[in-house]
């Protein structure tokens, strides 16, 4: 199991924390060809910044987890989504803070994991530290570095021979 990313968004939709550790997959069509039907060798659209990444996942969980709610009512969760290429884990918060997980697609449902990293990660180093701002107006992330740490050896140690 891989882990490739993984973010943090406030309830103002802007991207607190962001870890990347393995660069997902690009999809790729039958050889000979880029996913975007040019030929190989032909100019590849340039890559994402790393904001605009965080932009397009929170983009992706705020409508699937409308359409979540629209369709299935208020109760229902959106918990995970997975493409060809990899899965996409979430977890809400009650104050509305997103925690989402990027994976390959063979990684079981890691609500819970997702749910300890706030829990025993981010409420301690966080919420409790009384250096670190309560809201992070204009994109000012999280800057702890014992989070940061903590997080890092989570992941090794939940995905140890991948990292």
């Amino acid at each position: 199991m891989v882990v490739y990313s993984f973010y943090i968004f406030d309830r103002h939709a802007e991207c607190v924390y962001k870890k990347k550790w393995t660069p997902r997959p690009n999809s790729t069509g039958y050889k000979g060809q880029q996913p975007n039907g040019l030929p190989d060798g032909a100019s590849q659209p340039k890559a994402l910044s790393a904001e605009d990444d965080a932009k397009l996942i929170f983009g992706t969980i705020f409508s699937l987890r409308n359409m979540v709610r629209k369709l299935g009512g208020p109760d229902d969760n959106f918990i995970s989504y997975r493409t060809g290429h990899y899965k996409l884990h979430y977890y809400e918060t009650p104050t509305s803070l997103k925690f989402v997980m990027v994976t390959d697609t063979k990684t079981n449902n890691l609500r819970i994991v997702l749910h300890q990293i706030y829990v025993s990660l981010y409420v301690e180093y966080v919420v409790k530290n009384p250096l670190s701002p309560i809201e992070h107006p204009g994109g000012i992330g999280v800057n702890c570095e014992m989070f940061e740490l903590g997080v890092e050896q989570f992941v090794v140690r939940l995905f140890p021979k991948d990292h």
